[in-house]
């Protein structure tokens, strides 16, 4: 497997989503302060916070909410005047970028008991300016209920989600939204190869009923019943199952397994209750508290599975099949490209898209009860259509390619220039074209039968 320590990333210095600060920080705050940027919700950190204040009652902690690219960006843009003591993120990837501009301290705390490593997979920089505190695998989610009332069967693979049968009782992000959905959407990109993996991409996309602004609409659909099934990080379904919503959670063969990770910030200006903060969530009582209702991940010491709640899996003893080796560098070199190629080809031609994906099925459907081999050709010709991606994998990793996509839109109107929107425009132009084909030929073929 390739270590995700060694990859060289180039993100995180795009067009950042803008945070929310929780709680301001006095600039003039005294030595006993800590102020932690972080991208985890709020209800998580509280539970961290509350236990720690407990130990520490000296130590008044200040934490300041930012999505990932936003946190990098913020530690970049403050870096001659830093405030901020600590970084706590899911993405590792972000503490590369990091590591790489100088704003990380090395520390290694001396009692650490964590695993740095599983199955030959790193969890802790191995320079020491990072380390892992827990793991997070990808999978979906469904409301039994639901699933229930519309006589649904439990899905169990990726592919599964692309069947009829599940024809808009989906729910998905956009990766270019939410970096953990852009962790599953490389995760079937690498487990099935890049043109049976947009395949399955787009045919579970065109299953969805929606396509949420942001990573948590995914979980709140699925518990409000508003859709059956949600593609999602682990932590989502098993905190809605605590919170007693009628949900499960599954993760498919083709997963893979990466660490949420926290660092110091170089230059900290309360590096000391830094480094006790750091010991106090890799120690044994930080890390059962992953399994607090709110937080429910899954911790890098051993020795706290003895404690898990029912339900959430080992991954020391196997009990995740984590099929894909993830490619770190792989995925870091067409990062944006990825992005800009699901925006175009699925979130803002979803409508598109989606018409096309039925019209296929309703053919299909016409065409099982009615064999018919002219039919079958025209099917096959609208499935090829919609499947297709205008680029390769190779030119999708070309670095001179993928540094063209600087911004990421949060809209489709959004102004992008230069030869990005050259080439967006393009893929956009053939991706209408090609959906509206295969919603034609799919209609002929079912008007044959």
């Amino acid at each position: 497997m390739t270590s995700i320590y060694k990859c060289r990333l180039r993100i995180f210095a795009a067009v950042a989503t803008v945070g929310i600060c929780f709680t301001v920080t006095d600039a003039g705050a005294a030595d006993n302060d800590l102020v932690i940027v972080t991208s985890f919700a709020a209800d998580q950190t509280a539970v961290f916070k509350q236990a720690f204040k407990k130990e520490h009652p000296d130590i008044n902690l200040d934490v300041i909410n930012k999505g990932t690219s936003a946190g990098v960006q913020y530690l970049q843009e403050t870096a001659g005047n830093n405030k901020t003591d600590i970084f706590w993120a899911s993405s590792p990837d972000a503490f590369e970028v990091l590591k790489a501009n100088n704003l990380l301290e090395k520390y290694v705390p001396a009692t650490k008991k964590t695993a740095s490593e599983i199955n030959g997979y790193q969890i802790d920089d191995p320079d020491g300016f990072f380390l892992g505190f827990a793991l997070s695998g990808y999978g979906f989610m469904w409301n039994t209920s639901y699933m229930k009332s519309y006589k649904l069967p439990d899905p169990n693979t990726w592919e599964d989600l692309t069947k009829p049968i599940y024809f808009q009782h989906l729910g998905i992000s956009a990766p270019s939204r939410s970096g953990t959905t852009h962790l599953e959407i490389e995760t079937i990109l690498q487990g099935q190869g890049w043109d049976k993996g947009w395949e399955t991409v787009k045919e579970i996309a065109g299953n969805a009923k929606l396509i949420t602004n942001r990573s948590f609409g995914v979980p709140e659909g699925v518990d409000s019943g508003e859709f059956g099934i949600g593609i999602v990080i682990d932590y989502f379904g098993f905190t809605s199952k605590a919170a007693g919503f009628p949900v499960k959670f599954k993760y498919p063969e083709g997963t893979t397994l990466v660490p949420a990770t926290i660092g110091v910030v170089a230059n900290a200006p309360h590096a000391k209750a830094a480094h006790t903060f750091v010991d106090f969530v890799l120690s044994e009582k930080g890390q059962e508290l992953l399994f607090n209702p709110k937080v429910m991940r899954l911790p890098v010491a051993e020795d706290a599975y003895k404690n898990a709640p029912e339900g959430i899996p080992n991954p020391f003893k196997g009990e995740i099949k984590a099929g894909v080796h993830f490619d770190s560098n792989l995925s870091q070199g067409r990062y944006n490209v990825v992005n800009s190629l699901y925006d175009v080809m699925i979130t803002y031609r979803f409508s598109e898209l989606q018409a096309a994906v039925k019209a296929i099925d309703e053919a299909e459907a016409a065409v099982e009860k009615s064999p018919n081999d002219e039919a079958k050709k025209l099917i096959s010709q609208a499935k090829a259509l919609v499947y297709n991606v205008p680029i390769t994998e190779k030119q999708a990793s070309a670095p001179d390619f993928s540094a063209i996509f600087k911004v990421k839109r949060k809209k489709a109107e959004d102004k992008v220039e230069g030869r990005q929107a050259e080439v967006e425009k393009d893929w956009d132009g053939k991706s209408v074209e090609n959906y509206s084909k295969a919603k034609d030929l799919a209609q002929k073929a079912k008007a044959m039968l």
